[in-house]
């Protein structure tokens, strides 16, 4: 039996030189993976045409960093979830990923910061297409079903900076009535009134009249002048008295006018970040947000829109031009939950997509307790003849008027009211109607109804089955992996055209990096 050799007891290390001198020192390409994701970025920046990204400089002066390569880092920072130009500096001097992108150049994180909010301001939409015609060119994204959802991103902005246009309004209105009560006071005084209306009195004015602050501060001067003029001390003094009054409430009219060309109509706006809207976040919070509008293929963003109304349905028909403004074309099926069916959208959409979209009520008029409701209008017979519907009790309600609307967008909604001849007697009135009304209504429109049964049978389809199911993992994906994954929770630039561009890079970042997978795979 032969004995093999003794093991020494000897601990060997590989050799270890730190400053030891390469004859040829290693290149950063070789140190790169071959399907690393920074390849992908790069490739697909190389691919965009100079002239796009040449429009966000002007010329004169210095040289600045090429856009390719300011690009390039910005995009793969936020790919690897660095949003701070301070952190994305810092990477260009310590990660080799960094350093191959920027050849070596390290711009400070002013320029970097100044390139994103500035530079990128007239490009990012042109960049996003040109990532979009690329997925469609390679096949990822064939406009076949289009999943949208929306979710709401928290601002750049102190949520304790609330400005409410009920609060404005309400303060405005008060403040109205204090420099009225001023005016009054001024009014009883000799001569007074004379001085500072000429031939117009308060009341030719108009008791319900609003007065600006500039005629407020008007007012005032003419009080001013007026005080030459008066010898006694004692009325001097209250008109002098009433003279700062109201120049301390133009100042404040002033303000809330400012509040309200801020607000242009909006329910809020938050002092830190005007174009930023307070909307009710999922864990019940008002906080100063956006309303991001999403819509994927196959978990690719293909579109996006950022509002600032927390309302989803009104969105839709915009979104959806703006992709037929990226693409030339709306995708064959649009699948989306019952925030965005409204009989507006079905009505855009009839003649050119066919549309998915669950409305308000769709869950509950498949349900036992609805279907055996005798007293929903679903459930009660129609006659087509006498164009009536017959109640639980026997009797008729017949047709009353007929009201035609138009919605903010310009579409019309008829609306069809029908009434009871007569209640009075019925035994099942107290379930049938609420007892401040003396007779049952019905209003309804015509064409809704024709629109949700239309929806409700292609929602019941089998493909339709697919489509419902298909569009929680889709687009809903999306949003969680950008939230969750990508720890993007909320936005870092302020201002509805910087935010636009700050989600541009997200959805950029995301694509590419789902195409980098796709292709490794």
């Amino acid at each position: 039996m032969n004995k093999g050799k003794k093991k020494s007891g000897k601990v060997v290390f590989k050799n270890y030189q730190q400053h030891q001198l390469q004859l040829l020192p290693p290149s950063l390409e070789e140190l790169i993976g071959a399907n690393h994701l920074v390849r992908v970025v790069n490739g697909f920046i190389d691919r965009i045409d100079f002239k796009i990204l040449e429009q966000g400089y002007k010329g004169g002066g210095t040289s600045s960093y090429h856009p390719r390569m300011m690009l390039k880092v910005l995009i793969y920072g936020y790919c690897v979830k660095l949003y701070s130009c301070r952190r994305i500096a810092q990477a260009l001097r310590e990660n080799i990923h960094f350093m191959w992108l920027s050849a070596g150049q390290h711009p400070d994180f002013r320029t970097i910061n100044n390139f994103r909010s500035g530079t990128l301001k007239p490009i990012i939409e042109k960049v996003f297409s040109s990532l979009l015609d690329l997925l469609i060119e390679e096949g990822y994204v064939r406009l076949e079903n289009y999943f949208v959802d929306g979710t709401k991103l928290q601002a750049d902005a102190n949520r304790h900076t609330a400005v409410w246009a009920k609060n404005t309004k309400r303060y405005k209105e008060n403040l109205q009535i204090k420099v009225k009560e001023i005016l009054a006071e001024i009014d009883e005084q000799n001569r007074i009134e004379d001085e500072l209306y000429g031939e117009n009195d308060l009341e030719a004015e108009g008791e319900n009249s609003t007065l600006t602050s500039d005629q407020i501060a008007q007012r005032a001067d003419q009080l001013n002048e007026s005080l030459s003029h008066t010898p006694d001390t004692k009325s001097r003094k209250k008109r002098t008295q009433a003279e700062r009054k109201l120049r301390q409430a133009a100042q404040r009219m002033q303000h809330y006018e400012q509040q309200e060309r801020i607000l242009g109509g909006r329910n809020s706006y938050s002092k830190t970040d005007h174009d930023a809207c307070f909307m009710r976040m999922k864990d019940g919070q008002f906080l100063p947000a956006y309303n991001v509008i999403q819509g994927t293929e196959n978990q690719f963003i293909v579109n996006y829109t950022i509002s600032q109304s927390s309302g989803e349905a009104h969105l839709l028909i915009n979104h959806l031009k703006q992709l037929y403004a990226r693409v030339g074309k709306l995708p064959e099926n649009i699948v989306a939950d019952a925030g965005f069916g409204s009989e507006e959208n079905f009505h855009y959409l009839s003649d050119k997509s066919t549309a998915y979209l669950k409305y308000t009520g769709y869950y509950t008029e498949q349900t036992t307790k609805h279907k055996q409701d005798q007293f929903h209008r679903d459930n009660m017979s129609y006659d087509p003849v006498t164009d009536s519907f017959t109640c639980p009790d026997g009797r008729q309600l017949k047709r009353k008027e007929e009201i035609t609307k138009t919605t903010p967008r310009g579409y019309q909604v008829t609306h069809l009211t029908y009434e009871c001849t007569d209640c009075s007697g019925c035994s099942l009135a107290s379930a049938c109607k609420r007892p401040d009304i003396s007779k049952r209504r019905i209003t309804f429109s015509p064409s809704w109804d024709r629109y949700k049964k239309e929806a409700k049978e292609r929602l019941a389809s089998e493909k339709g089955i697919k489509l419902r199911k298909q569009r929680s993992v889709d687009v809903e994906s999306t949003f969680g992996n950008i939230k969750h994954n990508k720890g993007y929770h909320r936005f870092r630039l302020r201002g509805l055209e910087k935010v636009n561009i700050d989600w541009g890079l997200i959805a950029i970042s995301h694509n590419l990096r789902k195409l980098a997978t796709k292709a490794a795979a």
